[in-house]
């Protein structure tokens, strides 16, 4: 394999270079504000052809997660959130507790066990079991991925991650 401008390994059958490199410069545009607004759904759905010669896939997939999780992160600090009332601890740990998320079967997904090791670490927060689980850590945690179905549909995850984080922000 070799290396490229972006830094990307070259594989034998990898992502479309442009395609990629369109991308990247798009994220790298939002992030320093210089571009349009881009989230991290968008990032998140795009998708490239596979080619000869083209940018390793796992190299772009893993950049491409650190892109989402610094966009979440910049959204969400950007002051686009609005307040909302303080809610009560009893009836946030049973929301996390009944949390569910449909499996990701044909996409990858976050492993369905290190979604629930966080949200019970939540709840062991939340009941001053453990330290408590702050808005920053929600917002920070990352999970591996994984295909069929041992995986929770990421965008679904991400969703009550933001919601939870709201709730979790300080009054």
């Amino acid at each position: 394999m070799t290396a490229t401008a972006e830094g990307f390994p070259v594989a034998m059958r990898g992502y479309d270079r442009a395609q990629v490199d369109v991308l990247v410069g798009r994220v790298r545009a939002a992030l320093e504000g210089s571009g349009p607004r881009l989230t991290a759904d968008d990032v998140r759905d795009a998708r490239f052809n596979v080619v000869m010669r083209g940018y390793d896939r796992k190299a772009v997939d893993a950049m491409l997660h650190e892109c989402i999780l610094r966009l979440r992160a910049t959204s969400t600090s950007s002051g686009g959130r609005q307040r909302r009332p303080r809610v009560q601890t009893e009836w946030l740990i049973s929301w996390v507790q009944n949390a569910r998320f449909p499996r990701s079967v044909a996409r990858g997904g976050y492993v369905m066990t290190d979604v629930d090791a966080f949200l019970d670490r939540v709840i062991a927060g939340l009941r001053g079991k453990q330290a408590p689980v702050t808005a920053r850590d929600v917002r920070e945690v990352t999970f591996r991925t994984a295909r069929l179905n041992l995986a929770y549909a990421e965008r679904d995850v991400d969703q009550f991650l933001d919601q939870l984080a709201g709730a979790l922000e300080p009054r």
